[in-house]
């Protein structure tokens, strides 16, 4: 037996919305025949897609095999055999999307931050729960191959105490005079909702609280390294928000005890590491680095003991002393398995915790990460009642 589920996806015309969430979601999916219940039921999502570019929302929908497709949101809105509402349009818009398709009985899920401010985070994550209407947050990094290994490796007590965590991410992007833009130029204009401290940690708060203890305070350090960038139509432009974020955090790990967290975000670093973003755990019996598909580790008993001459040639190789974390698993896209996740939790009442209220955890980190780099001080985060 096969359920049809409703879906109104707005915003999807743009990169994330179209390659993560449409084509590699919910497109997918129906190739595969829907979502496994369960007690064996199927769930096929029926998505109409709406956006304000006609041409562009007909060409996408005809593209993905997609029968339906509107301009009007009200009316997609108001149709009662759509159930849910999901939304990876701009920031600045989210909230009041989310609080109109809430206050038409949908349930709703929607592309982080889910916010600008935590007070609007806050304020849709209560109407959401107070409406009794089923919620959710991407939270996409959870479900990455190398992070799975990783919490592996944690919950089979590989580290012993964790001790801490540093986190490497980014890339250069492009400034868009020599070579073109690889990312939207609004993610450069603060007044367009862009700045890396908005856009990334929101990711780094859930990560940090579910793999290696809960955010207790941050020391953060921003940056608008690039001052000036070029935009899609090649015109010179101010960049007004920062491209870089320096932070440390302290967490209070699952034993009470303190654990420190460095994370550098950055798009205006070349890399030489493993991956785009890399995870190094260090604890008492053992460290590992993760990146997004694969882990190494290396065991308190095979950690080597290196030499320290500066006079002298290096003759260890140390990215060979660490052992391959195998894939013991199929790893689908991080998603994909999200979406998958969600619709078990409209459908079935099945267990879904990366809900509104996560999400505005995440805000609350930016919050506090940007009144550290304004105040240049430490800022506490304490426990968020929603």
């Amino acid at each position: 037996m096969t359920e049809r589920l409703g879906i109104v996806m707005h915003g999807v015309t743009g990169r994330m919305g179209m390659n993560q969430h449409l084509v590699r979601s919910i497109v997918a999916i129906r190739d595969q025949g829907g979502v496994t219940l369960a007690d064996g039921r199927r769930v096929m999502p029926d998505p109409i897609l709406v956006g304000r570019n006609a041409d562009k929302i007909e060409a996408l929908a005809r593209a993905h095999g997609i029968e339906r497709w509107s301009t009007d949101l009200d009316a997609a809105l108001a149709n009662p055999v759509d159930t849910v509402f999901f939304d990876a349009g701009t920031t600045q818009m989210r909230p009041a999307l989310l609080a109109k398709a809430i206050r038409a009985g949908k349930h709703v899920y929607c592309e982080k931050p889910v916010a600008t401010q935590l007070g609007e985070a806050v304020e849709i994550a209560r109407l959401a729960q107070s409406s009794g209407v089923k919620h959710g947050a991407v939270q996409d990094k959870l479900f990455l191959p190398g992070l799975r290994k990783l919490d592996l490796l944690r919950r089979a007590g590989f580290f012993g105490r964790m001790l801490s965590v540093r986190i490497e991410f980014g890339y250069w992007v492009f400034e868009g005079d020599l070579q073109p833009i690889q990312r939207p130029s609004w993610n450069y204009r603060a007044e367009e909702g862009g700045g890396i401290i908005l856009d990334m940690m929101c990711h780094w708060r859930y990560v940090l609280d579910n793999l290696f203890g809960q955010v207790r305070s941050v020391s953060c350090l921003g940056a608008t390294h690039v001052p000036q960038r070029w935009d899609e139509a090649g015109r010179p432009y101010e960049a007004t928000a920062d491209d870089a974020a320096y932070a440390t955090l302290q967490l209070e790990g699952p034993d009470g005890e303190p654990v420190v967290a460095q994370v550098n975000s950055s798009w205006t670093t070349r890399v030489r590491r493993d991956d785009l973003v890399t995870f190094h755990v260090d604890g008492t019996h053992g460290s590992a680095v993760a990146g997004l598909q694969g882990c190494r580790a290396q065991s308190r008993v095979a950690t080597p003991r290196p030499v320290w001459n500066p006079d002298v040639k290096q003759s260890m190789n140390f990215f060979e002393q660490w052992q391959e974390v195998p894939d013991t698993e199929t790893y689908d896209n991080g998603f994909k398995l999200q979406w998958e996740a969600f619709i078990r939790h409209v459908v079935a009442d099945a267990p879904y915790r990366w809900t509104l209220a996560e999400g505005a955890k995440g805000v609350q980190l930016v919050e506090a990460a940007l009144r550290s780099w304004r105040e240049r001080r430490w800022v506490d985060v304490p426990p968020l009642s929603i």
